[in-house]
């Protein structure tokens, strides 16, 4: 016998009725008029209806978030149990072996709404999985998923050595949830750390201390573009985290490569990374804030670069203080175009969804303008394809990548 649905209803208006109906999975708590939240338990499944009371999808509730609903299909007789979380894991999983192709065993398998799970991300570094989780709804299933997510991966020859959980956002504490970082569930190897092989280059990816989910996947191919254009060129890679575009450089043939951040673990595992990859002749590393080393550099032997990489944090996570975030990513790239000579090469990105693709060109061209020089744009890319963009989803497409020539 078929289980029956009891779902609590919520009336949304006609302007959140046509972001739906477009295909954004979000309503916001203004956009409700009409609900029984009191009836409907924190993270529960309830129906979105129109104003006058047309089924639109079901989604999870959440009480505390001014995303009051993430809307995650338009079936209404959809039970969202352990079957539907296994049929959407095996449909993600299935994505990735098609689109990665051999760089299947490292890479991201959930990408959030993307891929219909809400505030969900998970990123494969072989046997280990590192997972965040953003939303209340999520937290409550979660459990379904990574039993979906194990079943899946073995049935692939992969036996799931641990999964590591990176919940340490703010954003979960907006959600009513708490912040820690842990392993999920034992027996699992206590051991956070593994070896990866991405590009031809290996490296040492430590889940538990690592920034965000360990290691940054989405640029996986971003970086070969810089090796290719890299060989005997003189190299500064900026932001460097573990070294990832600085060893690609190298890889690709760089005369010497300058990797350069702020963070003492990261300038530490950028080297460990050069050596095992027999690079460090070719590489050094500096532990220093760019914003300050950039003017340093440039008061001294100038056009000494032939190549700069500039791979930030996001300087924005809201509209408020996009201001700022771009006066940030102008003094960095003015301070860039200020070492490079005529015919020399910028990479420079931004992964904030919040600055804008229109805006961070206009950023380029006042900082190009300023520094009295043009700009070649060689590429424009986004993400790897295990970060996919739903284009109904503006909030997905969050990756610039520009390669330019200054000229």
């Amino acid at each position: 016998m078929k289980q029956e649905r009891d779902f609590k209803a919520f009336r949304i208006s006609p302007k959140a009725e046509r972001a739906v109906r477009n295909g954004h999975p979000w309503v916001y708590d203004s956009e409700i008029i009409e609900g029984d939240e009191e009836g409907a338990g924190n993270g529960s499944i309830v129906d979105v209806l129109t104003d006058n009371g047309r089924y639109l999808g079901s989604g999870f509730l959440s009480r505390n978030s001014k995303i009051r609903i993430r809307i995650l299909g338009n079936n209404a007789n959809e039970r969202y149990g352990q079957d539907f979380w296994l049929r959407r894991v095996r449909y993600a999983l299935d994505y990735r072996k098609t689109v990665m192709g051999d760089d299947y065993s490292c890479c991201r398998l959930i990408h959030g709404e993307s891929d219909g799970f809400p505030g969900l991300t998970v990123d494969r570094y072989n046997d280990l999985l590192s997972v965040e989780v953003l939303s209340y709804g999520m937290e409550q299933v979660k459990a379904m998923v990574y039993d979906a997510l194990i079943k899946c991966l073995d049935n692939d020859g992969v036996v799931v050595r641990g999964i590591y959980e990176r919940n340490e956002s703010e954003l979960r504490v907006k959600e009513g949830l708490s912040q820690y970082k842990g392993w999920y569930m034992e027996p699992f190897d206590a051991s956070a750390r593994t070896d990866i092989v991405e590009n031809g280059i290996r490296y040492t990816v430590d889940v538990a201390e690592g920034q965000k989910t360990g290691f940054f996947l989405d640029q996986k191919y971003n970086r070969l573009q810089v090796a290719k254009i890299s060989k005997g060129k003189t190299v500064l890679d900026c932001f460097t985290h573990t070294g990832s575009f600085g060893l690609n450089a190298a890889m690709g043939g760089a005369a010497h490569v300058t990797c350069v951040d702020v963070s003492r673990t990261a300038v530490e595992m950028a080297e460990h990374n050069a050596k095992i990859n027999g690079l460090d002749s070719r590489m050094d590393f500096i532990c220093e804030d760019v914003f300050e080393l950039l003017p340093k550099l440039a008061s001294g032997s100038q056009y000494k670069y032939d190549l700069i990489i500039l791979d930030p944090p996001a300087f924005t996570k809201s509209r408020e203080t996009s201001g700022s975030a771009y006066k940030g990513y102008k003094e960095i790239n003015y301070r860039a175009m200020k070492l490079l000579p005529r015919g020399g090469y910028l990479a420079t990105c931004s992964c904030s969804h919040f600055m804008t693709n229109e805006n961070f060109k206009k950023m380029l061209l006042s900082a190009a303008r300023d520094c009295n020089v043009s700009l070649k744009l060689i590429e424009e890319r986004r993400a790897a394809p295990d970060h996919p963009v739903a284009m109904a989803i503006d909030e997905t497409d969050y990756l610039k990548f520009y390669l330019l020539q200054v000229v």
